[in-house]
């Protein structure tokens, strides 16, 4: 009896010494609360979206309204290894600025998203963060176009707006770094669900990795240029995701953008590399194909 209880108890000891526990989950700041687009939507998707995974576990930073009092909107950015920027609006307290930039450049990770990279056209080290943006008046002076030709970006300093896009349709994300954690396993090519395609970006353009373009058919409105919406930023030692992708719709149930399989997967695995530097997700086989789009209704 006594040589069994020890045999049970190496046992119990070897089984559990093999036991990968699971990491605490990664404490994300969202910040919103004022946008040209439907934060009151987008900023619970994303919610939801990080915290079904398991891997997240997220807070909000709601600003006051436009044209309300900023000054008490300082932000503690200490707690969080992640900042998701859903934000693009009246100019933040220069605390908070401060604060922000200090998180950024000691290693924070930062998710852009959507429209956050229509925001703060006046501030170049945000700028430098976001390495593409559009609209508030953009243009030549804020930086070069970027785009994709023949295997690599092209710089343009052709005069004119930065920022546009045609209508909503779905379109073929195509693959320009498979081996980067964050697309590794990924297909090369697949199929977005109807959302806008962001185009005539413009900025400093100190993209690191490029990894996805989609090419804006000037039959929809676009540019007729093939367009970089997902890559990281080449910005000292902060991992920043940027993605273009994830337009809101009118309530958290009608979002096609952001049902979109393939929006949610890069979403969740651009954030874990940038809070960690790796990405443990596995590719989920309800990932869309060139053909085909894949909706998640529920958001998991």
């Amino acid at each position: 009896m006594k040589n069994l209880l020890i045999k049970s108890l190496m046992l119990f000891v070897v089984f559990f010494a093999g036991v990968s526990f699971a990491q605490q989950p990664i404490k994300t700041l969202i910040i919103t609360g004022q946008n040209n687009h439907n934060w009151q939507v987008s900023h619970l998707v994303i919610k939801q979206i990080l915290e079904n995974s398991g891997l997240f576990t997220v807070d909000f930073a709601i600003s006051p309204a436009k044209g309300g009092d900023m000054s008490g909107f300082v932000l503690d950015f200490k707690p969080y290894s992640l900042v998701i920027l859903d934000y693009n609006g009246d100019a933040w307290p220069e605390e908070t600025n401060r604060r922000f930039l200090d998180f950024v450049q000691n290693g924070g990770g930062v998710v852009v998203y959507h429209a956050a990279d229509n925001a703060f056209v006046n501030w170049p080290e945000f700028n430098r963060i976001i390495a593409l943006g559009g609209w508030e008046r953009r243009n030549e002076k804020d930086g070069p176009y970027v785009y994709w030709v023949d295997g690599k970006l092209v710089r343009d300093d052709s005069p004119g707006v930065g920022g546009s896009h045609g209508k909503q349709h779905e379109y073929v994300l195509n693959g320009r770094n498979q081996e980067h954690p964050i697309t590794k396993g990924l297909p090369a090519q697949w199929k977005h669900a109807s959302d806008e395609l962001y185009d005539r970006m413009r900025g400093p353009g100190n993209i690191k990795d490029m990894l996805y373009t989609a090419f804006s058919e000037i039959d929809t409105g676009g540019s007729g240029r093939e367009e970089p919406l997902i890559f990281t930023v080449d910005y000292g030692a902060a991992r920043i995701f940027h993605t273009m992708l994830g337009h809101a719709g009118r309530t958290v149930e009608n979002s096609p953008a952001m049902q979109c399989t393939g929006f949610q997967v890069t979403l969740l695995r651009g954030a874990e590399w940038a809070a960690t530097g790796k990405v443990t997700q596995k590719v989920p086989v309800d990932f869309p194909t060139q053909d085909n789009v894949t909706m998640r209704m529920n958001y998991k």
